[in-house]
């Protein structure tokens, strides 16, 4: 199972079904998300596509004068929303382009269809499909759907647009699953019973050999709030939480001496190697592979010093993309960990870091109370954030809630003397309203009798883990339960009549999916467990890729909704 493979593959065969020459593809917003998550824009070009449109932005004309771009043909891919059918209705009346090629992200209504034909007057429309990419491939096992604030708007919209994506998710994987969901929420029961009724209504779009039963698992993110609170140490985990990742796209804009060409930048696995081997790799590492890095470009600049012949210019010229391509990359990585390892250093997250894990993995209330008072006292000589104080106190809160000695007003006082928001002193108790029935602190908390751990800073030892990286997620539990056959049936019950007697309990195939989101951490988790468990293959989603800050937003909207 690889969703980026997926999307591939639709992309690949829109492109290729079409007639030879040269093409326009006409998008929506969403669409063009979906297809920049796994293709460049010269990648697109280099397969005759001579001209990307949005359709949402003025993409359509109705003036009649178009005429000498009839020779082009036109591949249409967008999401079947009725703003996109009436927008493509009008294109059609007065087409700019000598014929149409239309591909909708999801099943599209009959009815919707005979709008279209309805304004096919001049008959350009050459076919009409429907491609199951309606989700953002971000790497082989993580989707997204890009839904912030989910729950503010589940019963008006986003429930609806989230039942589609998943089934675009089994459509485009060909997987119909057994479906099982966490009993103690509502979301993820009514979320299961309307993927269940979708898949009955298209049962013969659901028609696939299957080896085993697939399971499509449902989770609330409520299940674990303590995983995105905490500091990353992985770098696409890091790059997200301390400069954010949207659609693959960091902006560095605010980045003190940037150039403009790396204003915003793109990390993909898919077009960039060196990203692709770091990804998961922690801090210390990547900083030995980017000198690595920069003493390769070193090299290969030298070469490139004397061009003194016709011939040193011949192979200069040669090799200039594949140079360009390197040392752009060198530039764009040196940039990134550099400002990651500035932030690191002035917001002191080492330290920050270090109490995060040992809250979230051992239970010491006196020696953590007294850790976090220490941080978060103005005298004291480490400059911490007021976002990563909270944070300290969310996670102190969450984990020593119901401890006879807790003492999170005297640490709210401390907050408050350091001037911190208002808006951040309140998400405390919204963190804790939030977990609140979804969470209990034995399961959210790795924990373990208070230990000395040897600090290991970031030496990658294989198999051991460092005093940065001891939490683990409730993700990995629930994963080790599903490869042993024992997700227990009173927690995650099963939706579509299956019993356990008429199942294989250990399904080879599996998809989590979050409502409310998911994070990187849990993404490297996935990783892990496909790389040590090679006869099973986890796919993982969510309504969107949280870091710390998107996900105090979702928790104070999710309150707010009261949900």
């Amino acid at each position: 199972m690889n969703v980026i493979g997926a999307v591939k593959a639709y992309i690949t065969k829109m492109i290729d079904e079409s007639d030879p020459g040269m093409k326009v593809l006409l998008m929506d917003k969403e669409t063009t998300s979906i297809i920049s998550m796994v293709y460049s824009q010269s990648e697109i070009q280099q397969k005759e596509v001579f001209l990307l449109e949005r359709i949402d932005l003025g993409g359509t004309n109705n003036s009649g004068s178009n005429s000498g771009l009839r020779y082009l043909k036109c591949l249409v891919f967008l999401r079947p929303t009725p703003q996109n059918i009436d927008l493509l209705s009008k294109e059609l009346r007065n087409p700019r382009y000598g014929f149409y090629y239309i591909y909708f992200s999801n099943i599209v209504a009959k009815a919707d269809v005979k709008i279209l034909a309805e304004n096919d007057e001049q008959e350009v429309v050459k076919e009409v499909q429907e491609l199951y990419m309606d989700y953002l491939a971000v790497n082989p096992h993580l989707f997204s759907f890009g839904l912030f604030n989910c729950m503010n708007n589940w019963k008006s919209s986003t429930l609806q647009k989230t039942v589609q994506g998943l089934a675009s998710v089994l459509l485009s994987l060909k997987k119909s699953p057994m479906i099982r969901y966490q009993a103690n929420s509502e979301v993820c029961h009514e979320l299961a019973q309307k993927i269940d009724g979708f898949i009955s209504n298209e049962s013969d779009l659901f028609k696939f050999g299957q080896a085993s039963q697939p399971l499509l698992l449902i989770l609330d993110r409520r299940c674990d709030p303590v995983t995105p609170l905490l500091n990353q140490w992985t770098y696409q985990a890091m790059v997200h939480e301390l400069l954010g990742i949207n659609n693959n796209r960091v902006n560095l804009s605010k980045v003190k001496g940037i150039s403009k060409e790396l204003a915003e930048i793109v990390l993909s696995a898919e077009q960039d190697s060196f990203y692709a081997i770091n990804i998961y790799l922690n801090f210390g590492e990547i900083g030995q592979n980017i000198k690595k890095l920069m003493e390769q470009f070193q090299e290969k600049a030298k070469s490139h010093q004397k061009v003194e012949s016709i011939a040193d210019m011949k192979a200069f010229v040669e090799t200039y993309p594949q140079f360009k391509k390197l040392s752009g990359n060198v530039f764009k990585h040196v940039t990134v960990v550099g400002e990651l390892s500035s932030m690191v250093s002035e917001y002191e997250l080492l330290d920050v870091s270090e109490i995060e894990q040992e809250i979230t993995s051992q239970s010491d209330h006196s020696s953590h109370l007294q850790s976090v008072r220490r941080l978060l006292n103005p005298t004291s000589q480490k400059k911490i954030r007021d976002l990563d104080a909270v944070k300290l106190v969310m996670l102190y809160a969450l984990h020593y809630r119901n401890h006879a000695s807790n003492d999170v007003r005297g640490l709210i006082k401390m907050l408050k003397k350091r001037n911190v928001s208002e808006y951040l002193i309140s998400s405390i108790d919204a963190v804790l309203r939030y977990a609140g029935r979804y969470a209990h602190t034995n399961e959210i908390f790795n924990v373990v009798e208070a230990v000395k751990i040897t600090k290991r800073l970031f030496k990658g030892l294989s198999g051991v883990d460092n005093v940065y990286t001891q939490h683990k997620p409730v993700l990995n539990e629930i994963l080790d339960e599903i490869a042993k056959g024992r997700l227990r049936e009173d927690l995650y019950p099963r939706l579509n009549g299956f019993t356990s007697q008429q199942i294989n309990p250990r399904s080879q195939d599996v998809i989590v999916f979050f409502i409310g989101g998911v994070t990187y951490e849990e993404s490297l988790s996935v990783h892990v467990f496909n790389k040590n468990n090679p006869g099973m293959r986890v796919i993982l989603g969510g309504t969107t890729i949280h870091n710390s800050k998107s996900f105090l937003e979702e928790v104070n909207e999710t309150i707010r909704a009261n949900v």
